[in-house]
């Protein structure tokens, strides 16, 4: 921890703030935004004016010489030379008077506080983590993202109903005729289809199948999440050609290779974003139902760079998003050492793409625990698997393995599906049974789980189910 000088701060129980900033990032005195993302929402918090010192530390239950982490949201000079702090503390906001010494604190540092009566005092600055970085560069992506059924929907319809060009200067609209897809951009979209899945695939029963784990395996590693490890461990040339990330990005690259643009242009383009996710960026798996994106009119070209564009920002937000929640590990107990988050697109025996996604979280057993119940440290992993089947409508899967045992609960929307659901299960446990495994609890729900909220910090994450 840095060494700062210490300093009381009084809080600002009677006197509202001087400035509440409704902006989505705070700026402090280096000018770099900090991002503060809650439930979706994008704002600094407020503080409340009305309540005492003493009763907004009541409210965040700190007792005296109490230490607590804050987060500065934001810095106000008044006039006369004083600055003005407005804090979150336990996800409450606090305005503080700091007097004319901000003591070297910008918005988005973390600092560490004690209660002094009813006043704060400050004990010092925590350094940046590891992690800040990697913070930062998703919250840049967070506002872009396009939901990758969506974009498939429209890709998958311009390979029959072709691309509006783009209008040359002085053309009228009804100049601008649909056009075939470009020959290379064609043969890479057809090539993205044919790498997909298929739900005809993995027909009932084919679990115990020889090979059918590697072949679920390969889907996933081919999911767009791994991209730049593969493209690391593989040559240049070869460039994982069935990688989801990747074939994007040559299809990308042919639509403006026909445009005679570089790649260069591909970087100054808006995005497309998706409504559900721009009011919930970091909700995974994210349960808005998403309409299979088939539009009557052809989209232009202009248009498909930027769909393609918000594609690829939505897999970068996964691969940060599960970067940052590893980075976590061991901040907290119960935390996951490591966290991955995948969504695989498939396609329905109608060529219709469809979306399953994948949580995968990595528990370690604690040396007590396994002093106590005697056995050896092993692993926990939870998986949460979420989809939105035609038929059955939206499914969410909780598993939880530590081997020998096994524990599984579904969750469904209707209630025809519930009911099939429950009458698969004596199978479902003979299956796992069959495989070696002690089934501990096994059970089907109406509904959907409590969404997972994610809280991006200036370099912490919190998950909270």
């Amino acid at each position: 921890m840095p060494d700062i000088k210490s300093m009381t701060m009084k809080l600002n129980g009677g006197q509202p703030p001087v400035k509440t900033p409704d902006a989505p990032a705070a700026r402090g005195s280096s000018g770099q935004a900090t991002p503060e993302l809650r439930d979706g929402a994008t704002s600094v918090p407020r503080a409340d004016p009305l309540k005492s010192a003493q009763q907004q530390l009541m409210q965040l239950r700190l007792s005296n010489n109490e230490t607590a982490l804050a987060r500065v949201a934001d810095i106000i000079q008044q006039k006369g030379g004083g600055h003005e702090l407005l804090l979150e503390l336990r996800g409450r906001a606090l305005a503080v008077s700091t007097g004319p010494d901000s003591a070297g604190l910008s918005a988005g540092d973390l600092i560490k506080v004690m209660r002094a009566g009813n006043e704060l005092r400050l004990l010092g600055k925590l350094a940046p983590g590891p992690d800040a970085s990697i913070a930062r560069a998703l919250a840049q992506r967070l506002p872009w993202q396009q939901n990758l059924q969506a974009g498939l929907g429209q890709l998958l319809q311009s390979l029959t109903s072709g691309l509006k060009p783009g209008l040359q200067p002085g053309q009228p609209p009804a100049g601008n005729a649909t056009q075939p897809l470009p020959a290379l951009a064609q043969q890479q979209l057809q090539n993205l289809l044919a790498s997909l899945p298929r739900s005809d695939a993995l027909a009932p029963g084919v679990g115990k199948t020889d090979g059918i784990a590697q072949q679920v395996r390969q889907w996933l590693t081919e999911s767009g999440v791994f991209a730049e490890s593969r493209l690391l461990h593989s040559s240049q040339a070869q460039g994982s050609p069935t990688d989801l990330k990747l074939a994007l990005a040559r299809v990308a690259g042919a639509l403006l290779a026909a445009q005679g643009q570089g790649p260069e242009h591909f970087n100054r383009l808006t995005p497309l974003a998706s409504h559900d996710l721009v009011q919930s960026p970091l909700q995974f798996p994210n349960f808005t139902a998403s309409s299979s994106s088939s539009t009557a009119e052809p989209i232009s070209v202009a248009q498909a760079l930027r769909l393609l564009a918000g594609m690829l920002n939505r897999i970068t937000v996964n691969q940060l998003h599960s970067q940052v929640l590893t980075a976590r590990a061991g901040a907290e107990p119960g935390i996951p050492t490591n966290t991955l988050l995948i969504e695989l697109p498939w396609l329905t025996p109608q060529q219709e793409p469809r979306m399953a996604q994948l949580r995968l979280e990595q528990y370690e057993r604690g040396e007590e625990s396994a002093k106590t119940t005697g056995h050896a440290t092993v692993s926990e992993w939870r998986l949460a698997l979420s989809m939105d089947l035609d038929e059955a409508g939206p499914l969410h899967f909780d598993v939880s393995f530590r081997y020998p045992s096994v524990s599984a609960q579904v969750w469904a929307e209707k209630q025809s599906t519930l009911r099939q659901v429950h009458e698969e299960l004596p199978l479902l446990r003979q299956s796992l049974t069959d495989l070696g495994l002690e089934v501990k609890d096994l059970d089907c729900r109406r509904g959907s789980p409590q969404h997972t909220q994610t809280r991006l910090e200036h370099r912490l994450v919190d998950t909270k189910a």
